[in-house]
């Protein structure tokens, strides 16, 4: 016999009252969201991001950053997350089961979050403690330095619920001060303006943040991101091998990470080159503090500019290599698809001429920060400079973002670092 017609897929869906031995799970949760065919194959494996073209109706028209359900076109759960009508990205799933998101939900996740750093980074004092999606609560980046703790969200359910996410933090880790830098660009297509000030405590001046055992000056109120790359940490000491006791130049310097590593493990001197006058400053003081400014030399240039002004030749002359290593560590050359070329074209030419400052046996550690560029591009990019100059390189090193920023192979959005070292073979 079939089912009447206010039992069929069209049914009007009633609030929904559940309960659980688990002190979170217990909600009302009013509205479900529900997916066209074939839109589900995606949020089952894992990623969290419903799309708003992905949808096929919504049982009532929810708030934005209400806590929804979300069930495929055939009507089975999918999970829970936060809608918003003003983002592209719908819906942002938080768990394949029915929850509700009060202090309790955050603390259990974050303390999950930490103790994966606890394993994967044990003797780290500063690390990314909550990476967004690939911590499943999208939307929201939390990052220890040291006492101090940096927020970060980029999302309308986040951050209608920071009150719950600061009192989790501060009932955890009991820091000195608990930040917001919320001021990323991405805010606006969630309805948000930028947000920045001290959620709890006092922080006056800069933290002196200590990376595999050396300390460096962090200004994490005004400072780039949340205050430096912790994402670079394992690869700063795993590069510095590769240091000896040569010459190394360090492009991109930033505030010294791969450059002090360096000088540490024994390199006789390291060029390190900035734009930013501040951080070149603030290198100088990271290498004085560290008692490495008789090893070091700063230089405050756009590395473009620098690298072809020393590659520089006359016609039937060629570039005298001069160093041992060279790290590349530049900012992202794109933040979408479309410039993708025009960002290779960028990472060719700096490997073009870094490799003609490279001397044979030397070694080339190089990085991409952009997600949209692949791995594959990458290496075929550097490869492709390495044949315009004729060397014939050997890989000895690959590298991804450190273990505090985890990678969920299923979430691509999670993996955006890449990096290799090249030794010139010939």
């Amino acid at each position: 016999m079939g089912l009447p017609a206010s039992h069929s897929s069209e049914m009007i869906f009633f609030p929904l009252l559940i309960a659980a031995s688990s002190p979170h799970l217990f909600t009302i949760m009013e509205t479900t969201v529900l997916l066209k065919p074939g839109e589900a194959d995606r949020i089952v494996a894992g990623h969290p991001w419903v799309y708003s073209n992905e949808i096929q109706r919504i049982t009532q028209p929810p708030a934005d950053g209400e806590l929804v359900q979300v069930k495929d076109s055939r009507l089975r759960l999918l999970g829970s997350g936060f809608f918003n009508s003003k983002s592209k990205i719908a819906v942002r799933i938080l768990s394949p089961e029915r929850i509700e998101t009060n202090e309790s939900f955050f603390e259990e996740r974050i303390r999950a979050a930490l103790a994966i750093r606890q394993k994967h980074l044990p003797a780290a004092t500063s690390f990314r403690v909550v990476n967004a999606e690939s911590d499943f609560l999208s939307g929201l980046i939390v990052d220890k330095y040291e006492d101090v703790l940096v927020v970060q969200i980029s999302s309308l359910g986040m951050d209608q619920r920071k009150s719950l996410i600061v009192a989790a933090l501060q009932k955890m880790f009991s820091p000195r001060a608990i930040l917001e830098r919320s001021d990323m660009a991405s805010r606006k297509f969630e309805g948000l303006t930028e947000a920045n000030g001290i959620f709890t405590g006092e922080l006056a001046g800069p933290v002196s943040v200590n990376l595999n055992g050396l300390k460096f000056e962090t200004d994490l109120v005004g400072g780039h991101k949340t205050g430096m790359y912790l994402d670079q940490q394992a690869n700063y000491q795993a590069v510095s091998q590769f240091a000896g006791s040569g010459q190394v130049l360090d492009c991109f310097s930033f505030l010294g990470g791969f450059g002090l590593h360096a000088a540490r493990a024994g390199a006789a001197h390291v060029h390190l080159l900035d734009q930013s006058a501040e951080a070149i400053e603030a290198s100088k003081r990271n290498a004085a503090a560290n008692g490495l400014a008789a090893q070091c030399s700063f230089e405050t240039v756009n590395v473009f500019d620098w690298l072809k002004a020393n590659t520089a030749v006359k016609p039937h002359e060629r570039v005298i290599p001069r160093f041992d290593c060279i790290i590349l560590d530049p900012p992202s050359f794109t933040r979408n698809r479309a410039s993708v070329p025009d960002a290779l074209r960028g990472y060719k030419e700096i490997h073009l001429r870094a490799l003609k400052l490279l001397k044979a046996g030397g070694t080339l550690a190089t990085f991409c920060c952009s997600h949209h560029v692949s791995t594959e591009f990458f290496q075929d990019t550097l490869l492709s400079a390495a044949y315009d100059t004729r060397h014939i390189l050997r890989r000895v090193g690959t590298y991804a973002q450190s273990p505090d920023h985890p990678i969920i192979p299923m979430i691509p959005e999670t993996e955006y670092l890449k990096g290799f070292a090249f030794e010139v073979v010939r």
